[in-house]
């Protein structure tokens, strides 16, 4: 029987349709629902609705369960209806009566947000740690080829000299900002609603101070009314930040794509980390970077799905809102996936020399020769007109060097700044905390 179920059975066919993905997307939360008991059934203690024999026997079967999770040995029967019932249908098949005694102050309606939420906090933790590696990796390319020139574009056409120092820092601060934005979703994920029950609160005395502690969360989501409100403004917030890091990594996927191409020709990858073609044997396709933008571009909508599916839902519970799970948890796993492949390729790029010394870049130095002539006194418009004639009548002639001093260009990166700017972001998310507190509650 459903945890709900009284003594009618539900039709078949309904129960298909309600049920939905539910059974293979809760399995990712099973051992988050275990710790969210572990510290529910601590302070049911403490209230006299568990004895303290009652509350060893029930930890030591969670614990029990949390480590069959932990090794792959957990699942969700077709006769149950969540993770949620399954583990008290266990730990009541196991112990008896004190299993049935654990949702005393809690509604699924709370159990599954602290679940989503301790989900979300190791979720957001391993995309921080992808971002991390990515960033420091594109500021030791930075670094390594700061003195490698390549053409810069405005409107895909030729503009002025850039490098490749600037272009792999360029991508490492840009996911240095999107870290802002994932701190912003950690900060609104890191607060407890468990204790909100249905909504409205219980009439026992809990104490939901107490499961903030045992949690590690930082902060309670104070208004019953609001922890259940936070369904969907949560996920939203995450996706929010997800779409920042997405938009990065496709907009560096489609460089790359471009580079790669023969009529460019900056940059390449060994064989075998591209494709070929069937009929044309000389393709070497970047097929990893065309998927990732199409990946990050699909996460990119995810922001508004969850923002539609969410719209004028009055306060309170909604069946709607089991559904932004099936949008969010492939993201999360599409996302991570993204930033470990562009890692691993952009630790095996060959970046091309003296790009530069073909003729057709001739033209990006056209505002370096205006600068110096500004430099020697010639009003800059005056020099402008020069400049531009002379390139009119084919008389331009560069010399090909570059002066630029000033900070974030050529010969100033400024990545040690960058580096700074990130370490601060990472430095306030506070995983030690978090993680410190989940392993005193299972130990």
């Amino acid at each position: 029987m459903k945890i709900w179920q009284k003594n009618i059975d539900v039709n078949k066919f309904v129960e298909t349709f309600t049920v939905g993905k539910d059974r293979e997307l809760d399995l990712q939360m099973a051992k988050f629902d275990v710790l969210g008991s572990l510290a529910h059934t601590q302070m049911l203690e403490t209230i006299n609705l568990l004895t303290a024999d009652e509350l060893k026997t029930v930890q030591e079967e969670l614990k029990n369960i949390y480590a069959e999770i932990e090794a792959g040995n957990f699942t969700i029967e077709d006769s149950v209806e969540d993770v949620h019932s399954q583990v008290e249908w266990l730990l009541t098949q196991r112990i008896g009566e004190a299993g049935k005694k654990i949702h005393s102050g809690r509604s699924r309606n709370d159990q599954v947000l602290v679940d989503l939420k301790l989900f979300f906090r190791a979720c957001i933790e391993d995309m921080v740690n992808q971002t991390s590696t990515l960033f420091n990796l594109l500021i030791e390319l930075s670094n390594t080829h700061k003195d490698k020139l390549m053409p810069g574009y405005t409107h895909l056409q030729i503009a002025m000299p850039s490098s490749f120092g600037l272009w792999f820092g360029a991508y490492a601060e840009s996911l240095a900002d999107d870290m802002e934005l994932m701190l912003a979703a950690w900060k609104i994920t890191n607060k407890n609603p468990l204790g909100s029950a249905a909504g409205y609160g219980s009439s026992f005395p809990l104490n939901r101070t107490l499961t903030t502690e045992l949690l590690g969360f930082e902060s309670l989501n104070y208004n019953v009314v609001y922890a259940q409100m936070g369904r969907g403004k949560t996920e939203r917030i995450l996706a929010q930040a997800m779409s920042a890091v997405a938009a990065t990594l496709a907009k560096m996927a489609m460089d790359v794509c471009l580079f790669i191409n023969q009529n460019f020709g900056f940059i390449s990858f060994p064989a075998e980390l591209t494709t070929g073609s069937s009929i044309m044997p000389h393709k070497k396709n970047p097929d990893v970077f065309e998927l990732i933008r199409s990946r990050c571009n699909k996460i990119q909508a995810l922001p508004n799905e969850i923002a539609i599916m969410i719209t004028n839902l009055p306060s309170g519970y909604h069946r709607d809102l089991q559904l932004l799970k099936e949008n969010l948890f492939p993201a999360i796993t599409s996302l991570n996936e993204c930033l470990e492949i562009a890692t691993f390729m952009f630790q095996n790029i060959t970046i091309k020399d003296d790009i530069l010394k073909d003729k057709k870049y001739d033209y990006l130095f056209s505002v370096e020769v205006v600068n110096d002539l500004a430099l020697q006194g010639v009003p800059f418009r005056e020099a402008y007109k020069i400049v531009g004639e002379q390139i009119e009548n084919g008389t331009f002639a560069p010399s090909g060097q570059i002066h630029h001093t000033h900070e974030g260009s050529i010969g100033n990166l400024c990545n040690e700044q960058i580096s700074a700017g990130m370490q601060g972001v990472l430095s306030q998310f506070g995983f030690e905390k978090v993680n410190k507190a989940i392993e005193d509650l299972v130990k």
